[in-house]
């Protein structure tokens, strides 16, 4: 198909009808609303269901429905909806539900403001609902990767029986680029566990309920090694001229738009810089991590929170290296600039080698950097 300009909202309902989603839920917040708007217009033009609830609580029960009956589908909000949804998410992940669910990310806490920002990561990455649940969470960092993770994020739920989260800043959510989609449609299929009003499905049962004590052990066991499965077969990343790097830049979503910028730049001032970009923020991409780490000599986690992505990269290597951070909130995004100008100053301080070749390209003013 030919290349179609829109804005990320609108091209994760585009992919997710492309890839057999036939039901959304939800309730319009920013900076998601575009998401709902356009299910309410293209759902219906494919047999589909758009029906908008009269809160997110509404919203994530009604997924849990649909998804019981073995319809793809799926719903979307950002912080403070995706707070009222964290029981019904609970609830969907004990009792093996596939769904996907879009949060596209703005400031909090609280109400905070409709600015773009990282602080869902906590929320999605952990499990913000009760009791001992995951959830597979995909970031894009494009308007094309917005289309192509969310198919990719139906065949996961499907795969894994599991909620499946979209987490995207609103940066990428209300940017505009060009986006190719699949020539081809994924025709929707019943499947034998789901409860869809006929006769032979009458004898199965949804839920998340075990009495026993010893059932529900069991049951969580069984989820543990469902996610043990997917850590191993589902993490990816991308690394950006990060084979030879000494600095290792790390950032997710819009944040590693930027650090593709500063890494064009450092390197054209002799300094081995790549990036390393988690794309499943859970299952996390630990093996990357540890094998770039053999030649690196320091990490810089660069995000828009008070520091969460950070703690899952500090983990990851370990202690075998320094883990630098740099962050905003509130809505302010890191600038190249200002990117750039720590990465000098990592140069100077983790490899002196690299000044002394190129003492004049990294020479960076200390009262400058300590503004940063």
């Amino acid at each position: 198909m030919r290349k179609q300009l829109m804005k990320g909202n609108e091209a994760i309902v585009k992919s997710a009808i492309l890839a057999g989603c036939r039901a959304f839920y939800g309730y319009p917040i920013t900076p998601a609303s575009e998401i709902a708007e356009a299910a309410a217009e293209y759902m219906s033009r494919t047999g589909g269901v758009f029906l908008q609830a009269e809160s997110e609580v509404a919203a994530i029960n009604m997924l849990y429905g649909g998804a019981a009956a073995g319809v793809r589908c799926m719903t979307a909000s950002s912080g403070p909806g995706i707070s009222l949804m964290q029981e019904g998410i609970s609830y969907m992940a004990g009792a093996e539900l596939p769904c996907v669910i879009a949060d596209i990310t703005r400031g909090g806490p609280g109400l905070g403001n409709i600015g773009a920002e990282q602080g869902d990561y906590h929320q999605v990455v952990k499990g913000g609902g009760h009791g001992n649940y995951r959830t597979i969470v995909l970031a894009p960092h494009s308007v094309q990767e917005m289309a192509d993770l969310t198919a990719l994020a139906f065949d996961l739920a499907d795969r894994y029986r599991n909620p499946v989260v979209l987490l995207a800043d609103g940066f990428i959510g209300q940017m505009m680029e060009p986006v190719e989609f699949p020539d081809h449609a994924v025709e929707p299929r019943e499947h034998d566990w789901a409860v869809a009003g006929t006769a032979e499905t009458r004898p199965n049962l949804i839920t998340s309920l075990f009495m026993e004590f010893d059932d529900l052990e069991a049951h969580v066991n069984h989820l543990e090694q469902k996610y043990r499965v997917a850590e191993e077969n589902e993490t990816r990343a991308e690394e950006w001229q990060a084979e030879n790097a000494d600095i290792v830049l790390v950032g997710y979503g819009i944040v590693g738009r930027i650090l593709k910028a500063v890494t064009a730049e450092a390197r054209a001032e002799g300094i081995n810089v790549g990036l390393l970009r988690p794309i499943t923020l859970y299952p996390f991409p630990t093996k990357s991590f540890k094998r770039l780490a053999q030649r690196a000599s320091v990490f810089l986690v660069v995000e828009m929170s008070n520091g969460q992505l950070v703690e899952d990269v500090r983990l990851a290597l370990n202690g075998c290296r320094p883990v630098e951070f740099f962050n905003r909130t509130g809505g302010n995004v890191p600038s190249h600039e200002q990117v750039l100008e720590l990465v000098r100053a990592l140069a100077r301080r983790y490899l002196p080698s690299n000044m002394q070749k190129s003492e004049a390209a990294i020479n960076v003013d200390e009262e400058r950097m300590a503004n940063v």
